[in-house]
């Protein structure tokens, strides 16, 4: 059936966003005006936003940087504030000739498209067990790039072990106390594997610490995405683990940045 039509002025689509409760209307009607192909189809992708489906998710792409990747129900929607991990990501890439960059639990695979236009010379990688991000993943890196099936480490192949130079990760690191602090839709629309990680929010982030260091080069980065809160505990697990650790910060969200030193060992680890 279509749904009914209505008046789609900006200011009549503003208000009734505004109505709905979108904090942002203003952009949001700038968004759903450009991806409609006419009046008809701008009504139906403001009914099933004003419904409480995510924007990103009505659209099928969110900007990220200056890119847009694509994006839809059932996938977790990339932060803006991963915009700060891909920047970490990206240094990291460039100082090491010709890298090869993984995107743990990737989604999407934001940091790792991102990486892909901005060190061309790179092989790029993701890693996302869930197969509607997985697919999503593809579409946003194109041909060329590795997608598999795992959130970390499980499905990349072992000729891969010790040779990355860069691993990135927005793991999930919610914590389950704290699902009430999420925004409806997060909760609604969005997996809870992406987004909560036991009590404290630090499961995931505690597993791919461990992971990573025997698939790093000598002086390979690990890149982790964190509450700024959460830092302290990831840091302290990262040093115990053998790396040299840093911080990127915000304000709120915090990069977590692990080295593994040159000349040490596979599974050598600090005590």
């Amino acid at each position: 059936m279509t749904p009914p039509t209505t008046s789609n002025t900006p200011d009549a689509l503003v208000r009734r966003l505004r109505e709905a409760g979108c904090v942002f209307a203003e952009d949001e009607a700038t968004v759903l005006r450009a991806s409609a192909v006419d009046a008809e189809h701008l009504e139906w992708l403001c009914a099933r936003r004003i419904s409480g489906a995510p924007l990103e998710h009505v659209v099928g792409w969110v900007a990220f940087g200056d890119l847009h990747l694509d994006v839809g129900p059932g996938a977790f929607v990339p932060r803006q504030r991963t915009l700060l991990l891909a920047r970490v990501a990206v240094a990291a890439a460039r100082v090491r000739g010709a890298p090869t960059v993984l995107e743990a639990y990737a989604g999407v695979a934001p940091v790792a498209t991102t990486v892909r236009h901005s060190v061309p010379e790179a092989r790029v990688l993701a890693a996302e067990i869930d197969p509607v991000a997985a697919d999503y993943a593809r579409r946003n890196l194109g041909t060329g790039a590795a997608v598999y099936r795992s959130d970390s480490f499980t499905a990349v192949p072992d000729a891969l072990r010790g040779r990355i130079d860069v691993i990135a990760a927005v793991p999930p690191y919610v914590p389950t106390t704290a699902a009430d602090l999420l925004p409806r839709e997060a909760l609604e629309h969005e997996p809870d594997r992406a987004l909560f990680a036991g009590d404290d929010g630090l499961d995931h982030v505690r597993r791919l610490i461990d992971r990573s260091y025997d698939w790093l080069a000598d002086g390979g980065v690990l890149a982790i995405e964190m509450n700024r809160n959460q830092w302290a505990a990831a840091g302290r697990h990262a040093r115990r683990a053998g790396f040299t650790v840093r911080r990127r910060s915000d304000g709120h969200t915090s990069v977590l940045t692990a080295t593994r030193p040159r000349g040490r060992r596979a599974g050598h680890r600090c005590r």
